[in-house]
């Protein structure tokens, strides 16, 4: 791929075949940035996962950085008035089927009981594409629609690896503190730790590395088991 100007210039601010410590790779992150906006800063896990193994599940950062997420209920009418309460921007049945189907999609996130997931289910073309598929994997479809709006509006994010097996996620903004940054991809981490397969074989992570938007790559100095 080839690169312009300022980005082969920022990488002679730094070693960029160089480990860097959690913290430290933060700091270079942001000292090497060279857009003029906020760039969201992103982390890349790369995992040694089998051939029928996979990691995904959902976290809330410690450190948020992202604005209030509208959110989307999927249910009946007697629970509409517990939705709104709750946070939901919008709640409903029918209506808000029919509204999507329409092209209607005024929201970040969807939640859905599981007695709305046969309608919402004919969605799954509309709503797929654009990652807002209610998923129990995830706790977007779920009885507990107060609890599951309290968590997505705290900023509850999914994270899932890929075919190739890397996990890639925004973590924070260059504008953020990098102690800050470096302690939500810490709680990746550790959370994805958690979600190591029992079959999965030593090496698990295979590599850890940060970047902004536009900028380039630094290398975390990561081994697994600390």
């Amino acid at each position: 791929m080839k690169h312009g100007k300022k980005y082969l210039e920022s990488l002679k601010k730094y070693d960029a075949s160089k480990a860097y410590e959690l913290t430290a790779a933060c700091e270079t992150v942001k000292a090497v940035k060279f857009a003029n906006f906020d760039e969201t800063v992103e982390a890349h896990v790369r995992l040694k996962l089998g051939k029928n193994q996979t990691v995904r599940d959902t976290l809330v950062f410690p450190n948020q950085f992202k604005g209030e997420k509208k959110v989307l209920v999927f249910c009946k009418e007697d629970r509409i008035k517990e939705a709104l309460d709750a946070g939901a921007a919008f709640a409903g049945a029918d209506e808000y089927v029919e509204k999507v189907k329409g092209g209607w999609l005024d929201f970040d996130i969807a939640v859905a009981t599981p007695d709305m997931m046969k309608d919402v289910g004919r969605l799954g073309m509309i709503l797929g594409r654009k990652g807002l598929m209610p998923n129990p994997k995830t706790g977007t479809v779920t009885n507990d629609i107060v609890s599951a709006i309290n968590e997505l509006k705290k900023g509850r994010v999914e994270y899932r690896a890929d075919k190739q097996g890397n996990v890639h996620i925004a973590v924070g903004k260059t504008s953020m503190e990098p102690a800050k940054v470096a302690e939500n991809v810490q709680t990746l981490i550790s959370e994805i730790v958690r979600k190591k397969p029992a079959d999965a074989k030593s090496g698990y992570i295979q590599g850890v590395s940060v970047s902004s938007t536009m900028g380039p790559g630094v290398t975390v100095d990561f081994k697994e088991g600390e």
